[in-house]
């Protein structure tokens, strides 16, 4: 049995296949959906997301949207649909030549050795032709869906790494990757609902309303589409009332995904406090809330169920006690009878599951919309129209009166001026909280200087591209978090296509070639998510080797020896200081020991530069630095 599109394949038919389709007429491999009742259960992806579904402007918006990816593949979905028209024609052919069979028998015994033998090839072949067209249709139809689907969720990705770092740290990870999972399969599942559920019915509909004017009483036709109207009219009034309950069910199960992601990735503080039943517990109340939301949706599916039924009933009823009067008086034949009562098999069983067909279109249009809206927020850092490529020469830095405020409540920087000459060392210390960092994030263009400028071999770097930007700068942050892949890997993503000696130097240089090398898989050895295999020097000095390997001009260590020993930090910073002497470098430090010899060091506090000078001239002058360097050097353990 082939499945159709878009659905659920554990459905149970109300007939054995074989017996349907023999009584309908319908091909074998029909794209009508197995099960007339429209459970739902297996549909939770399909959820509408935060907004009702009635809003029918905003659903008009987001086919919109759509419609430009379609129309790169205007020729293939053209030859899909003139398949199924095709499909259509040849579907509706069989219960004409069924009927003509049945009055053959019923009329003409002697021409039953000739005549019905031609009347039953042609009904094979009308069979086998819409077999054919519907296959066609399939197979011409698959490289547009899947196309779509795979040029969106290319966009939306490159979207996302568009987006500002603000975003980024406001998002929840799990719930964003599942508006992402939900969005691009509710493209196909939108696509093929349309092609191979909707406009084949309203072909079929129409086909079948042409046939039943013109070669029948009137009143077939009216009664037949008063029955679908009040049939439509009642499915979209129940289906729109009980989206609440989907709504529901799609925000605990956004909700309890987020938790569970949370959970997952904070394992080890989890397990540090002794918290899995707490986590079970916020767990646990999503999902308590998304099973009553899907047992109401299910009881009231169950409803529309039996009143759809009801409804066909009525029309199926009224319309064969018409066909058998009419049989009586002589007026219709029996080929006549049958042919109707195909027609109006094919013409409900479709209709059967329009309920759960409208109900999905308007979750995934939903769910596509909360992907298009993502789509739309706009990027807060966006290169300027007329923007150049940096050429950072030997990368001299300038922060000349820069403001700063994450939050217009909250400012950071106040007028901060200083410059970094190219190949010098300058270095930035101060308490928690003064700004240190805020410095790299802004010279990476991470966020746009409230006031002020910032430029790199006097150029201002609003005025640039933030690739070429970023090109010309390497870091080692403070919170270094790998990708799930290999040494290697992690490495190499400075500088993608790096030979392997090129991996091994920038790692024996960063200190850390002895200790891959002992490890059973080397540079093949996986670091686990974020990095969790590797203690927080291991995964420091990982990073050291990545901004060794990139090379860029201008080198920034954000902490970068924090999370080192002793030993393995006076190691490091002999690598450092080889490394400082080619590069300009912006030193971002806490442990004081590290910057000694570097160019300049910045006091900062509060924001602003307090201090400014030599390790020695800033010790001489007995202000910060120097009470800072005295406290040090008491908690430095004895040797």
């Amino acid at each position: 049995m082939v499945e159709p599109y878009g659905l659920s394949s554990n459905r149970i038919p109300i007939l054995p296949l074989h017996v349907r389709k023999v009584i309908t007429g319908e091909p074998l491999n029909s794209t009508i959906i197995p099960n007339p009742k429209n459970d739902d259960t297996t549909q939770i992806m399909h959820l509408a997301n935060t907004r009702m579904p009635s809003d029918t402007r905003q659903d008009w918006r987001t086919i919109k949207s759509l419609l430009p990816y379609l129309w790169n593949y205007r020729f293939r979905a053209g030859l899909a649909i003139s398949s199924l028209i095709l499909s259509k024609l040849a579907n509706v052919s069989v219960p004409l030549i069924l009927k003509e069979i049945v009055d053959t028998f019923d009329q003409n015994h002697e021409a039953v050795l000739v005549l019905p033998l031609a009347l039953l090839v042609g009904y094979g072949l009308m069979r086998a032709g819409s077999a054919l067209f519907n296959e066609l249709r399939d197979a011409i139809f698959a490289k547009v869906r899947h196309g779509i689907v795979r040029e969106i969720s290319i966009h939306f990705m490159a979207h996302l790494h568009n987006l500002s770092l603000r975003f980024h740290l406001d998002r929840k990870t799990g719930g964003i990757t599942r508006d992402m999972e939900r969005g691009t399969r509710s493209i196909s599942s939108l696509f093929n609902m349309l092609l191979f559920n909707i406009i084949p019915t309203l072909v079929e509909v129409t086909l079948i309303a042409a046939i039943l004017l013109v070669n029948y009483n009137p009143w077939f036709a009216i009664v037949t589409f008063t029955t679908v109207a009040i049939y439509i009219f009642t499915t979209f009034l129940i289906t729109n009332w009980r989206m609440k309950f989907r709504v529901t069910m799609n925000l605990r199960d956004t909700e309890a995904s987020s938790q569970a992601v949370d959970s997952l990735i904070n394992y080890e503080t989890v397990k540090y406090f002794g918290n899995e039943r707490y986590e079970l517990d916020q767990y646990d109340q999503q999902m308590h809330e998304w099973e009553t939301a899907a047992v109401k949706s299910q009881t009231s599916m169950s409803a529309l169920n039996f009143i759809q039924a009801f409804i066909i009933a009525i029309g199926v009823t009224i319309t064969m006690v018409m066909a058998g009067q009419g049989v009586v008086a002589g007026e219709m034949s029996l080929g006549d009878l049958v042919l109707v009562n195909t027609f109006l098999l094919q013409l409900f069983i479709p209709l059967g599951f329009l309920g759960v067909v409208y109900s999905q279109i308007k979750h995934s249009l939903s769910d596509i919309d909360m992907m298009f809206q993502l789509l739309e927020k706009r990027p807060e850092i966006i290169d300027h129209p007329n923007a150049t490529t940096l050429k950072p020469g030997r990368g001299a830095i300038e922060f000349r009166n820069v403001s700063f405020s994450y939050n217009p409540d909250r400012p950071i920087l106040h007028d901060l001026s200083f410059s970094v000459p190219a190949g010098k060392k300058v270095a930035v210390v101060g308490q928690s909280g003064s700004g240190k960092s805020t410095l790299a994030r802004l010279l990476f263009r991470f966020y746009e200087v409230g006031e002020g400028s910032i430029s790199i071999n006097e150029t201002n770097i609003a005025t640039v591209t933030q690739q070429s930007l970023r090109a010309a700068i390497g870091i080692v942050p403070q919170d270094t978090v790998l990708f799930n892949h290999t040494i290697g890997y992690n490495i190499e993503y400075a500088s993608p296509g790096a030979s392997q000696s090129q991996i091994e130097e920038a790692a024996r240089m960063a200190n850390i070639d002895d200790f891959i090398n002992q490890l059973p898989q080397g540079y093949e050895t996986t670091v686990g998510e974020r990095g969790l295999k590797l203690s927080g020097g291991e995964k420091q000095r990982i990073a050291i080797a990545r901004a060794i390997l990139k090379n860029p001009p201008i080198m920034i260590f954000d902490e970068a020896t924090s999370s080192l020993d002793s030993a393995a930090e006076k190691v490091i910073n002999d690598a450092l200081q080889e490394i400082t002497t080619q590069h300009t470098t912006l030193v971002i430090a806490h442990r004081l020991s590290t910057i000694a010899d570097a160019d300049e060091i910045l006091v900062m506090e509060a924001g602003r530069i307090v201090e400014r000078g030599s390790h020695r001239m800033l010790l001489e002058r007995g202000g910060q630095y120097a009470k800072m360097w005295r406290m040090q050097q008491e908690d430095r353990p004895a040797a």
